[in-house]
């Protein structure tokens, strides 16, 4: 397996052979490579017994089997592992095009949560309600007391809030202390609020078209794009089996409905799959950072399970075994095993300078688009609700109907010439 023991002419070569290379030299031993018969690194047949490596090592068909072969407990049991020589973990392969990332239509309410854009309003509604009833209780902000005018209505001081959050002063304009203590705290408030929205809104925007829509194994369950599988009999399969994770098992049932399919025979099937989209793999993640490596369009999801590590495998009560493990540590202290990742492990992928500046996609911003036709389709329709109830006041006052006035009102607004209107006659007495 690739670049673990790869064929190279007449004479095999990979990190693998290396690694045996270098223990040999440390501990001063000779050997002779034996590709394993069935190809499998091992596991329990339906029969009860052991195959591939696993079963070779049992049987005594091998003395060590230096391959990226996971330490589980299932193997322990019948072998004994040196310490590991690479760590990993079970990670996500996918395609970095494979889901689509369709932006939501409200993409601008995203830098809040609900639960904030909820209290954001309540937090509105109540200080609007406490700037009328201080304005009210307050002397000083009456203009004429005995004509009880007060210009802090309940609708006056909405329309104050909503001018503070756009950052525009608007009449009223407070007069007493008390009302001007709570407009003040009311600007405080919005204008953190603001810098917070501005803030994470072009967070957002900046970061939104690079983030990979697949991030968990609980967003590869919740998708419906893409089919998900591992490599049939491994040891990554029988940690999904064996899990009381409920994701995990849930991962595992839909595998296990639909092995025909999603089980694989090999890495390099499995990889070819994910290449060819509507696919993702699930493995070991240095195979899999291999293959992102070497495929410039593949790429590992972030996230990383079962945290388990790869070691040589030998007979139980094998004087080889302790002497290995020391060895190992040995050359992982020297950096030896670290410039062996480096050198297998090498990416061909040039990575693309992110620019400083992209337009945005139509979409991002459409809920903004959206909201400003809904309110100019509210603001219409306010000021044509405000001329029926003008029309309707007159019609009980005069002989015509309420339609009529209406109509020769709406024509008379909408003229495009200026009409002039009679100005009305001086009065017929003249003061002298």
């Amino acid at each position: 397996e690739d670049p673990y023991v790869m064929v190279r002419s007449t004479e095999l070569e990979g990190y693998c052979i290396d690694l045996l290379k270098a223990l040999a030299a440390a501990l001063h031993f000779s050997y002779k490579v034996k590709v394993v018969g069935d190809g499998q690194y091992g596991a329990i047949s339906a029969k009860g017994n052991w195959t591939g490596m696993i079963g070779e090592i049992i049987r005594q068909e091998a003395d060590i089997a230096v391959a990226p072969l996971t330490v589980t407990s299932a193997r322990e049991e019948v072998v004994s592992f040196t310490t590991p020589f690479l760590q990993t973990g079970i990670g996500i392969l996918l395609r970095k095009d494979s889901v689509s990332q369709e932006t939501p239509l409200f993409h601008f309410l995203a830098p809040f949560s609900k639960e904030t854009w909820t209290g954001l309003l309540l937090a509105y509604v109540l200080t609007c309600l406490c700037l009328c009833l201080v304005a009210r209780l307050s002397p000083c902000e009456w203009s004429e007391p005995k004509k009880e005018e007060n210009h802090f209505t309940f609708l006056n001081s909405l329309w104050f809030g909503a001018g503070a959050l756009a950052f525009q002063g608007v009449a009223p304009r407070p007069k007493a202390l008390s009302v001007r203590v709570v407009a003040a705290i009311w600007w405080l408030f919005t204008l953190a609020l603001v810098a917070a929205y501005i803030a994470n809104f072009t967070a957002l925007l900046s970061s939104g078209s690079e983030q990979l829509p697949i991030q968990t194994f609980e967003d590869l369950l919740k998708q419906r794009e893409l089919d998900f599988g591992t490599l049939d009999g491994s040891s990554t399969y029988y940690y999904f089996k064996n899990s009381k994770n409920p994701v995990q098992q849930l991962i595992y049932e839909y595998m296990d409905k639909r092995r025909d399919y999603v089980l694989v025979k090999t890495y390099q099937e499995a990889i070819q799959r994910v290449l060819e989209g509507k696919f993702a793999f699930i493995g070991e993640a240095v195979s899999l950072d291999l293959a992102a490596a070497r495929h410039c369009s593949l790429i590992r999801a972030p996230e990383l399970i079962g945290a388990r590590g790869f070691g040589i495998a030998t007979p139980k009560g094998s004087p080889w075994t302790p002497r290995l493990s020391v060895a190992v540590l040995r050359l992982r202290e020297a950096g030896l095993l670290e410039q062996l990742r480096s050198r297998w492990w090498q990416s061909h992928c040039r990575q693309q300078p992110r620019e400083r500046w992209a337009p945005l996609p139509p979409r991002a911003l459409a809920g903004l688009f959206v909201a400003l036709a809904a309110g100019l389709a509210l603001g219409v329709a306010a000021a044509l609700l405000e001329l029926s109830r003008r029309s309707r006041r007159g019609a009980t006052h005069g002989q015509r109907s309420c339609c009529s006035i209406f109509m020769d009102e709406l024509c008379m607004r909408l003229q495009i010439t200026e009409t002039t209107r009679p100005s009305p006659e001086p009065s017929a007495k003249a003061s002298a």
